[in-house]
């Protein structure tokens, strides 16, 4: 499944590779890759792929789901579709309460002790996922674990799951595309390295203008 998912993206273009102009993100970090998970509601074969492929998901590792939490915004209409498919209520998580109205944060039925699942479309410092893990857990939910697109694997992320005591599953990863990418001459060969070396450390940009 890792596999095909990665050649979707890479298909659609939802992943772009710029180890020579790197993007930057919200966050500060210059990036080779960049993910735009948006693009696959808009091609629908590939997100059917998805779709099927984050309920396969969540029936492996989540059997005793109960409801779905789509990060917002990326996270929402993948929550919904995948919920769908396998018949289960969705809701979704704000960035922040609402300043009017019933000032939700949370968006749909959630009852306590609700064992959910959450939908984000990729990860990749893990931080805005947890946020909203913490969000649903301090609500009452019993959070099961996250689903997603795609992640980076990132190291930060990885510690930041496990030190909040929550599980990943990703369709795909950086590791996987970046290989498919190389095979099918998105990118250069030689680029690999620069990008595993981004992976394993952001900090470090000396991966940047072909340095490694």
């Amino acid at each position: 499944m890792n596999r095909k998912i990665a050649k979707d993206l890479l298909k659609i273009k939802a992943v772009f590779f710029r180890p020579d102009e790197p993007f930057i993100w919200a966050s500060g970090i210059k990036s080779p890759v960049y993910c735009d998970n948006r693009l696959t509601l808009t091609a629908p074969e590939v997100r059917n792929d998805i779709e099927n492929g984050l309920a396969e998901l969540i029936k492996m590792n989540y059997p005793d789901c109960e409801v779905l939490m789509g990060t917002s915004t990326a996270g929402i209409a993948h929550a919904a579709i995948t919920g769908h498919i396998l018949g289960l209520p969705m809701g979704y998580v704000r960035s922040g309460s609402k300043d009017h109205g019933r000032k939700n944060q949370i968006e749909g039925e959630l009852k306590k002790g609700a064992k959910t699942v959450v939908v984000e479309d990729l990860i990749s410092t893990g931080s805005s996922a947890i946020d909203v893990v913490n969000v649903l857990r301090e609500a009452g939910a019993e959070v099961l674990g996250i689903v997603s697109i795609f992640t980076y694997n990132m190291a930060k992320g990885i510690e930041k799951l496990k030190a909040a005591g929550v599980k990943n599953v990703s369709l795909t990863d950086f590791d996987c595309v970046a290989e498919i990418a190389a095979k099918e001459g998105y990118i250069k060969e030689s680029d690999i390295k620069r990008l595993i070396s981004f992976r394993d450390n952001p900090s470090d940009e000396s991966w940047i203008g072909g340095k490694k």
